[in-house]
């Protein structure tokens, strides 16, 4: 509560940062403080804010000059996470019946992420969607609108709000990233939200619906090709059209290499299930020489184990790790080499698999290139940043 009255000391000035931020604000700021103000100070300095919040909102009923203080107020206990009690500062003004409509939109506004702070997203999307209608903060509230339908996973209002806030950025000139950069961003996300959709037609069965949606992803984004060649060929495969998976899943390498990973293993089922094992062997020699990839590796090592035996095998891996060192390649050689050395041998050899297999654990397989999140799987959203398409697979000794 400290830190808070520490911001507070200063909220005039932040009163009148409000007013330049959103502009033509009839009221101006009381150069003269009420003596209530102060009090107000003393119980946050006591470490009483409910008392506090008395006092100012009383204040408020009396003098209409103390608007934009009480937002700032409202917007610093939801930053210090008091959430509570910034709903209960922005309730009152909405209260008030002569607040200027500009004031009580932007009012509106707040109590909005205070509602979507505290997780009552249903009660925040509806004074959002109020923000649309009567088309005040519009791009702001587009903007929290398509947040919160991002977190529900509702990707058809998702689609939808951002095809609003498109539009509405335009006409407002809205040039955060610049209108042509900011257009762009928006329909990769909205590619992506028709390439959830049709992960979830997917999983429920239904093919011709996420062929659908994936086909709207294209249309919408032609560079949203690698998600896209990957759900095809998921789809195909589990449709038992092996061919057509193997042609959507062969496009990865020409679209971005680094996602070769992806595909190997539905590569392997596809090319196994329709009787061509050694094109799929000649496919993995081709993916290796062309670019070192370590999962490529290790699945041609399992192969020659069973066709050749396990000291072909080692000496594939071996040679493989003079090019490129591989923290996954030395843990495959120690399984290697256990299986055929004496007890005392065999004991130094189990702590070294050991290690290996514990720092394997911990070592995650993807990153985002926007925040440096780590991930063990693949997202298509970073969880933390919550950018699309940022996580790639971890280059290096210790990833591909």
């Amino acid at each position: 509560m400290i830190d808070l009255l520490w911001l507070l000391l200063p909220i005039a000035a932040a009163s009148g940062w409000w007013a330049a931020r959103y502009q033509k604000r009839p009221q101006s700021i009381n150069s003269s403080l009420s003596p209530d103000y102060f009090k107000g100070l003393n119980y946050l300095l006591n470490e009483d804010p409910d008392k506090a919040i008395d006092v100012f909102i009383k204040l408020i009923e009396v003098d209409s000059d103390t608007v934009e203080t009480h937002l700032a107020l409202g917007v610093l206990f939801r930053r210090s996470g008091e959430v509570n009690r910034a709903i209960r500062i922005h309730q009152n003004l909405i209260r008030r019946t002569t607040l200027h409509p500009q004031q009580r939109s932007l009012a509106l506004f707040e109590l909005g992420q205070d509602y979507q702070n505290a997780g009552l997203l249903d009660r925040a999307e509806e004074l959002f969607q109020e923000l649309v209608a009567s088309n005040t903060h519009r791009v702001l509230a587009l903007r929290q609108l398509l947040a919160i339908y991002q977190q529900e996973q509702d990707w058809e209002k998702a689609i939808r709000t951002a095809q609003q806030l498109a539009l509405a950025n335009n006409e407002h000139k809205h040039t955060d990233l610049g209108i042509s950069c900011f257009t762009k961003k928006i329909s990769s996300n909205i590619a992506q939200y028709h390439c959830e959709q049709a992960e979830d037609y997917r999983r429920q069965g239904q093919g011709d619906a996420a062929q659908q949606a994936i086909t709207n992803a294209l249309k919408t984004d032609p560079n949203c090709v690698l998600r896209a060649s990957l759900l095809e060929g998921q789809l195909a495969l589990e449709r038992r059209n092996q061919k057509q998976a193997i042609y959507a899943f062969a496009r990865v390498e020409q679209q971005d290499p680094d996602y070769l990973t992806e595909v190997i293993e539905p590569l392997q089922t596809c090319y196994q299930a329709i009787g061509q094992p050694d094109e799929f062997v000649r496919y993995l020699r081709h993916v290796l020489e062309r670019y070192g990839s370590v999962t490529p590796m290790l699945v041609l090592a399992k192969m020659i184990k069973l066709q050749q035996g396990e000291q072909q095998a080692a000496d594939f891996i071996v040679k493989q790790m003079h090019k490129r060192p591989s923290l996954r390649g030395l843990d495959y050689l120690l399984d290697l080499a256990l299986s055929k050395t004496d007890s005392i041998t065999r004991e130094h050899l189990l702590l070294l698999k050991d290690m290996t297999t514990q720092l394997l654990e911990n070592k995650p397989a993807y990153k985002c290139r926007h925040c440096g999140f780590t991930a063990r799987r693949l997202h298509w959203q970073c969880p933390s940043c919550k950018q699309w398409n940022t996580l790639k697979p971890v280059q290096g000794i210790d990833g591909e």
